[in-house]
């Protein structure tokens, strides 16, 4: 899972649970939500599809990332608003954690 880009929805935190089932812009790929909010990631365990779009979104007033057990993906510092965008490339379970809250953790399971 090292394909990611990094990009901001300021002022659209309450249209993303509409749009987490629309196809990515290939036309192939499913785009997937993950809210961070409450200091913790919502849904804590989400299965994919390798080659679909997981999104996270900081919807807390605390900073926050996504960063992978195994290096694979970081989000880098997300305020609040800010998204990040992570193409799934690899079967398997994911596992992930915020850098600066350890005791928030998920995982992304690919097939």
């Amino acid at each position: 899972m090292s394909s990611f880009t990094r990009r901001s929805i300021l002022g659209l935190g309450a249209a993303l649970p509409f749009i987490s089932t629309a196809l990515y812009a290939d036309g192939h790929a499913t785009v997937h939500e993950v809210s961070i909010e409450g200091f913790a990631f919502s849904p804590a365990v989400l299965e994919v599809a390798v080659g679909d779009v997981v999104v996270f979104t900081n919807l807390d007033g605390a900073p926050h990332t996504a960063t992978a057990n195994n290096g694979a993906f970081d989000s880098g510092r997300l305020k609040r608003g800010e998204s990040f965008e992570l193409k799934v490339t690899d079967a398997g379970e994911h596992a992930y954690f915020c850098n600066f809250h350890r005791s928030m953790t998920a995982s992304i399971i690919a097939s």
